[in-house]
């Protein structure tokens, strides 16, 4: 079966061997593939995959049961969502079968791939690390991306009320519409967000450049979730501060978790974001969907930061 691999700087399309099926292991004929800015830092060296992960691309992906073995709630002809370390953007991807959940009714391909990397994050960091309770109000940095969008829905669906930073009046727009209270653009700064705070939870994936202004912006008692580092990995601090507030820092990786934290984080995730999924309350966003053979494309276009929502490699 075909991998998407990286060559240098290239991608390519590689030959693979395909993976024996492990007990409690399925094989999936991947129909649509999701692409995260973890894969842009894959690409450019930046990001490997754990230890014994596939060196092939993609962290969630939707198809057809192809395969199981031992005891599984699947069966061959299922349509599956999964959460994966490494080896959604192929032909076929072998998965711990606690790491799929079925497509929610009414949903494409395309749109079951959008789904599983970037609820995940979202749900995890905001509502189980982040502990976010009902009215509390919630900070959302790169709110117009896959997690960012994801995240506000998660947010209007839970009863908090949610801020955004962003890069223009466009990718702010469209979170508006999605239910975000307001918002603030990076190249302004995001201190005038003091106004609409304090704030409870912050879900950050930008890291240096926006530390110091967390300590002005969150509440007594606030979280602050780290998920990246793309504003830069070394920032002053001024601890009286984080002291001061109570403030929990808080560093989280979803890739790689272990096997039995993301099993239980998907099964508490079916049960409670699956039926909103099926009333149309969650939907991911779409930004763009790019055939397998133009990966190229898609991943210039994502790393070009105009995206809003999720770019999807469709399997044609």
């Amino acid at each position: 079966m075909r991998g998407l691999q990286v060559e240098g700087k290239a991608l390519t399309w590689a030959e693979q061997p395909s993976a024996e099926l492990l007990e409690g292991q399925i094989r999936i004929r991947v129909k649509a593939a999701g692409l995260n800015r973890a894969d842009l830092l894959q690409k450019a060296g930046m990001y490997p995959p754990p230890p014994g992960v596939t060196d092939v691309l993609g962290l969630e992906c939707a198809g057809e049961v192809c395969e199981t073995k031992g005891e599984s709630r699947w069966n061959v002809g299922d349509r599956v969502c999964a959460l994966l370390a490494g080896g959604g953007m192929a032909e076929e991807v072998v998965v711990d079968g606690r790491h799929a959940l079925p497509v929610p009714d009414g949903l494409d391909w395309a749109q079951a791939a959008a789904i599983p990397e970037v609820f995940s994050t979202a749900w995890l960091n905001i509502f189980e690390l982040g502990a976010a309770q009902p009215g509390e109000k919630i900070l959302i940095h790169a709110g117009a991306s896959g997690v960012g969008t994801a995240a506000i829905q998660l947010c209007k669906a839970m009863g908090n009320p949610c801020w955004v930073t962003l890069g223009s009046e466009e990718k702010l727009r469209a979170c508006r519409e999605l239910g975000a209270s307001g918002g603030a653009l990076r190249h302004d700064g995001i201190a005038s967000l003091k106004e609409s705070g304090p704030f409870n939870v912050a879900l950050d994936p930008v890291g240096a450049n926006y530390a110091k202004d967390h300590l002005d912006l969150l509440a007594g008692d606030g979280r602050w979730v780290l998920i990246g580092l793309l504003g830069g990995r070394e920032a002053t601090l001024d601890l009286a501060k984080i002291l001061a507030k109570r403030i929990k820092l808080i560093g989280s990786t979803l890739r790689s978790r272990d096997a039995d934290f993301k099993a239980e984080l998907l099964s508490r995730m079916e049960q409670r974001l699956w039926p909103l999924f099926a009333k149309g309350e969650l939907k991911p966003l779409m930004a763009r969907t790019f055939p397998f053979e133009d990966a190229e494309s898609a991943f210039a276009e994502l790393a070009s930061d105009k995206v809003i929502g999720k770019i999807i490699l469709v399997n044609q």
